[in-house]
């Protein structure tokens, strides 16, 4: 007899979402770091970025950084900024699901306490009849 607990099937079921949570992880992480890498050695590569605008020559103040380097702290600050800005875009819709939620919880307050008011009496059991057992007749 097989049960519910010991079963191949449902083990392997119960597992599948962590597996497949893996495969995709591998399939998508290891392409990506494959492809950041061999971006980094192909831009090694030392870039001045200043940032006076009037002198080119001798600016105020000036970074020299590897390529990939600069590239990778814009692209980090641009996720910071983005996300930022679509959390401070999200400020409207939280604040209406928090007083939605409120609203919610005491309606269900409500309800309970009206179920609890209304609830009908409970029936006592009635006393089961007591049969007196007559054997069947014997041939």
């Amino acid at each position: 007899m097989v049960t519910a607990g010991s079963s191949p099937a449902i083990i392997l079921l119960a597992k599948a979402p962590t597996m497949l949570r893996k495969i995709v992880w591998t399939l998508i992480v290891v392409p990506l770091a494959v492809t950041i890498i061999a971006f980094a050695v192909a831009n090694r590569q030392s870039v001045t970025v200043s940032f006076d605008p009037f002198s080119s020559t001798s600016a105020a103040y000036a970074v020299t950084l590897p390529l990939f380097a600069l590239i990778f702290a814009v692209l980090i600050l641009g996720v910071l900024i983005g996300g930022t800005a679509a959390w401070i875009g999200q400020t409207k819709r939280r604040r209406t699901t928090r007083k939605l939620d409120r609203e919610v919880r005491v309606l269900h307050q409500e309800l309970d306490a009206i179920r609890h008011r209304f609830a009908p009496e409970p029936v006592p059991a009635a006393p089961e009849p007591s049969y007196t057992v007559i054997p069947p007749p014997v041939p």
